[in-house]
């Protein structure tokens, strides 16, 4: 009789109840990292609706060219050490100002 009076019923005997917080932990965890790689390397892009064209290592020889059209993503390796001569055609002018700033002017 003096056993029952340090029970208490109304409390949760049921072991795996800390898992459950365990794991929904887990979850909010995972979701604040992808968030923060997302922002932290700038592909914001790549999951919003507009059309982006992007260059990474410009002027090497790994130079890659990322392009987002719609839902399709296309990625350009430049070549190394290859001549691409005569395989293409002139289509504009670039500019480069005084302060840095690049004018391309396409040719019609």
């Amino acid at each position: 009789m003096r056993r029952g009076r340090f029970l208490k019923q109304d409390e949760d005997t049921d072991p795996m109840s800390g898992m459950a917080n365990l794991f929904d932990l887990a979850m909010v965890f995972a979701v604040a990292l992808m968030v923060a790689l997302v922002t932290r390397f700038n592909v914001t892009e790549m999951i919003s609706d507009e059309d982006f064209t992007m260059v990474k290592n410009p002027g090497k020889a790994n130079m890659e060219i990322i392009k987002k059209k719609g839902k399709t993503i296309e990625k350009y390796k430049g070549t190394s050490g290859k001549s691409s001569k005569g395989k293409g055609k002139k289509v504009g002018t670039a500019y480069q100002l005084e302060n840095g700033e690049i004018i391309y002017i396409p040719e019609d």
